[in-house]
């Protein structure tokens, strides 16, 4: 397919280099453009200065950008360059409402707008085995799925128009959970004078396991937290939770506090700091932060 990829970071680098490596003609944008230079340089993919010049022609659209105003703007650009009955498939985290608008705006143009976040991170990204949640039209997924496939391993599509997002906060709403018992856990290990590395094997091929535990207990008892998905990030896509719970009705006790929590983390300093540097709360003996 002839491809338009928006956004070359950490996850939509990988991601277009994937459709590169499937044989998909690419077309790469980035806003900091020595960025869509390099990725072109490195992958063989082409490079486009402009959002429009990464559309021009294209089949399928696909973005990775950074919140619901990045979306807006880029689409809007974008979707006079595409080609007809084009479909644009946008991986960014966003609520649910962004995606409704695009996905009315594209359907005026004769295109297609499927929401699509993912879930699996950087190391999803770079290995090709994200979690794709979709909404929008099952046709416009179908179309686009060959191409998703090179850096996916399950797509799921879950209903219409901003369906894909509001899973995506289901998604996030168990991680905080997750990530905030790990990092008590963690501290009352320590704190109770268990070695950490023990109390790990212990409980991690119980009840108590989880891929948060797997590969953040060992680094989290360390002070470690240079890995994965940011704490600013994250606050982004909670803000998003929560504003959605508000219009919903969903109650969400825990995961307004976890929001809380990791707003005392970015006030540390750790806005870059990866999400299990909840743990940076709650020291205990060993810790380097």
């Amino acid at each position: 397919m002839k491809i338009g990829f928006a956004g070359l970071g950490v996850m939509g680098g990988p991601m277009a280099r994937h459709l590169v490596n499937a044989g998909h003609a690419v077309a790469g944008y980035n806003r900091t453009t020595s960025k869509a230079e390099a990725w072109a340089t490195a992958t063989g993919g082409m490079f486009a200065k402009t959002v429009a010049e990464a559309a021009s022609g294209a089949e399928l659209f696909i973005l990775c950008v950074g919140n619901d105003d990045d979306v807006r703007l880029v689409v809007q650009e974008a979707l006079p360059h595409l080609a007809d009955g084009a479909v644009i498939v946008d991986h960014t985290t966003t609520s649910a409402r962004v995606a409704r608008e695009m996905a009315e705006l594209a359907s005026g143009s004769g295109r297609s707008f499927v929401d699509a976040p993912v879930s699996g991170g950087q190391a999803g990204a770079e290995n090709g085995q994200l979690s794709v949640m979709a909404g929008g039209d099952v046709a416009a997924l179908e179309t686009a799925r060959p191409a998703l496939d090179a850096y996916s391993k399950a797509i799921q599509h879950m209903g219409p128009a901003g369906s894909g997002q509001l899973t995506k906060m289901v998604n996030q709403i168990a991680i905080a959970g997750v990530v905030q018992g790990l990092a008590e856990a963690v501290h009352f290990a320590q704190v109770a004078g268990l070695d950490t590395d023990k109390a790990f094997d212990a409980v991690s091929k119980g009840a108590a396991q989880s891929w948060q535990m797997d590969n953040r207990w060992k680094t989290a008892a360390k002070g470690e937290f240079e890995f994965g998905f940011a704490v600013d990030w994250m606050r982004k896509d909670l803000g998003l939770v929560l504003d959605e719970a508000r219009s919903n009705g969903a109650r969400l006790a825990q995961t307004a506090l976890v929001d809380q929590f990791y707003a005392e983390v970015q006030a540390m300093g750790g806005n870059r700091w990866d999400t299990s540097s909840l743990k940076a709360r709650l020291p205990g003996p060993g810790d380097t932060k």
